[in-house]
């Protein structure tokens, strides 16, 4: 219904019980006076009339959304009938020097009853009638605090959505059997599977917005015993601020599972480096790179420069950015390989940026077994050739994107990230740029990790193929690892190697199996097969090996390592060699690089 036709409705509906009430007050008191056609009952009734539209529109009855109405728009009510009688008795003293304040009162009273009935009606018929029509999911609320009863509340009024609460469930023992909206608190969270089969729960919301990782963890293990789907909602804050509603109710993720809080940044520090800057990153269409990017552009840099080897990768990012932030900031797409030497020199002279984050690597484990050379030509030689160009060129801050893999690196792909580590402490020692590396674990949802993997397994129909049940890996989503680079450049005095505190490793057999039920799938539909642990893989990952830990922290959760370079002169000694060397020599090499400090001369690859 349109705003006009409302408007006018609302005003014959009320004039109608404005006439009625006066009449039937007066009718009530003196049934048999003749007072109906005196020029006083005309006239108060006319006054009351006028007064009541008076008030009504100042205090807005006409502008409410009445199917949401509560007791501030009852007091609303109160007030406009209340100063329409008022006037009404006003103008009665004025006229005739006498107040029928009996026949006021009953026709206040009527006011109220009619008005607010008529208001109400419509809420009332909205939540059991109309409600009562759709198919509606039953729901258990997991909290009931603020943020459940905010979540209840807005199930209730949300007449599209699919859901219905049905009761509530939490560990205040002081709450249970009491009600909320109706809603009867049945239980605590450990009684969650006997609810659900009571009630024929179909869906479970987690409302706790306060609640840490790990509690999270405890209460979705409770709830995977049922056959619910299981969600969480968004911060308490942002549904009363109205940045998200209900409809932003997620399904919990293996991210809310991690057992770890995420690290909180120095966002001013960050700001006085970055905004009004010039950056560059590299790898800027990759899962790191990309993020790197978008996390910079709410820092307001001068420009944004975005390196990639693949075209479509570095046009559908810039494509992203430009949407978004190209009329504040000027981003330029730069199609360049690290592994060409002239061209990145041409490009950091070109364009002289303030900051580069070098996130450009190939990094996966079992590939670059097979691939050695690539490795080395991308990791060890690119790497080289961007950290010299910024090294010439006098660029301020070189961050270099590694992984815990380069600690005691069995595989290539580790050893070549350890190795373009050594590169870059070797040029810290004399020069004006500062240089960093920063080691993190696996990273969910990025290109190569395991979660993609998992998901397309699990829509095929399974079985999800983990290596080994007992095998851990240390993970982090790709928002945070993005946030921990560019917070380690701030950090950067040239040549330490940052690690994130990343908590407890996680099983990979627990993370498939927990990728399984989210996707509401049992482990009996879709099976985990263990198909051995792969070349170049360990069964444990470290971030810092014992000779690197440093106890305490430079910010909170971030280490810096003391891992210790092989001497420049050796160490780019053996990086020219790589060329000239076969397949197999390229592996023993770059690994005998990488793990130097086991050995007391490295020879291989100068003649042995």
């Amino acid at each position: 219904m349109t705003y006009p036709k409302r408007l006018s409705l609302l005003i014959l509906l009320d004039s109608a019980i404005v006439l009625f009430s006066i009449y039937i007050g007066y009718f009530l008191l003196h049934p048999f006076s003749n007072f109906y056609t005196s020029k006083l009952l005309l006239m108060s009734s006319l006054i009351l009339l006028a007064s009541h539209h008076l008030f009504a529109f100042l205090y807005r009855l006409y502008n409410k959304v009445w199917e949401y109405a509560s007791v501030g728009e009852l007091v609303s009510i109160a007030k406009a009938v209340t100063f329409s009688i008022l006037t009404a008795a006003i103008a009665q003293y004025i006229a005739v020097g006498h107040v029928y304040w009996r026949v006021l009162f009953i026709t206040w009273m009527l006011h109220i009853l009619l008005i607010g009935g008529s208001r109400f009606s419509w809420r009332m018929l909205r939540d059991r009638l109309i409600k009562s029509k759709a198919e509606k999911r039953k729901t258990l609320i997991v909290g009931a605090g603020s943020a459940g009863t905010t979540v209840a509340r807005q199930l209730l009024h949300h007449e599209e959505g699919d859901q219905i609460p049905v009761a509530f469930v939490d560990d205040d023992l002081t709450k249970y059997k009491l009600e909320i909206f109706d809603l009867t608190v049945c239980g605590t969270i450990e009684q969650i599977p006997e609810v659900v089969e009571k009630r024929e729960i179909r869906d479970i919301i987690i409302a706790i917005p306060s609640l840490s990782k790990k509690e999270i963890r405890r209460i979705y293990e409770i709830c995977a015993q049922t056959d619910a789907d299981v969600k969480i909602m968004p911060l308490i804050e942002d549904v009363m601020t109205g940045k998200v509603s209900v409809s932003a109710i997620r399904n919990v993720e293996v991210e809310d599972l991690l057992g770890r809080e995420p690290v909180q940044l120095d966002i001013s520090r960050i700001s006085e480096s970055i905004t009004g800057a010039t950056v560059l990153v590299t790898g800027a269409g990759g899962s790191i790179g990309s993020e790197i990017c978008r996390q910079i552009c709410h820092f307001a840099p001068k420009k944004l420069l975005l390196l990639g080897h693949g075209e479509f990768s570095i046009y559908s990012i810039d494509m992203e950015l430009n949407k978004r932030y190209g009329q504040e900031i000027e981003i330029i797409p730069i199609i360049a390989d690290v592994q060409d030497r002239g061209r990145i020199f041409e490009v950091m002279q070109d364009y002289q940026p303030d900051v580069v984050y070098h996130a450009a690597a190939h990094k996966h484990v079992p590939l670059m077994e097979y691939n050695p050379r690539e490795a080395v030509k991308n990791n060890v030689f690119g790497t080289k050739n961007v950290a010299e160009a910024c090294d010439t060129f006098g660029i301020h801050t070189f961050v270099l994107v590694s992984t815990d893999k380069a600690v005691n690196p069995p595989n290539v792909m580790g050893a070549t990230k350890r190795v373009a580590e050594m590169i870059i402490q070797n040029l810290a020692k004399e020069s004006q740029t500062k240089f960093v590396a920063v080691r993190f674990g696996n990273v969910l949802g990025s290109r190569g990790s395991v979660i993609p993997l998992f998901k397309k397994q699990i829509e095929a129909g399974g079985p999800v193929t983990v290596t080994h049940p007992d095998m851990t890996r240390y993970f982090m989503t790709i928002p945070e690892a993005s946030r921990l680079v560019i917070q380690a450049g701030v950090l950067a005095r040239g040549g330490e190697v940052f690690v994130l505190d990343m908590g407890e490793p996680v099983k990979i057999s627990d993370l498939a199996k927990n990728l399984i039920t989210l996707s509401g799938y049992t482990l009996e539909e879709i099976g985990i097969e263990y198909s051995g642990i792969r070349p170049g893989e360990k069964m444990y990952e470290e971030l810092l090996n014992e000779n690197e830990v440093q106890k305490e922290q430079v910010f909170p959760k971030i280490h810096i390592g003391k891992a210790e370079p092989m001497e420049k002169t050796e160490l780019f000694a053996i990086i020219d060699r790589f060329e000239q060397l076969s397949i197999e020599e390229t592996r023993d090499t770059v690994l005998a690089t990488a793990n130097w400090k086991k050995k007391k001369k490295v020879e291989v690859g100068l003649g042995s």
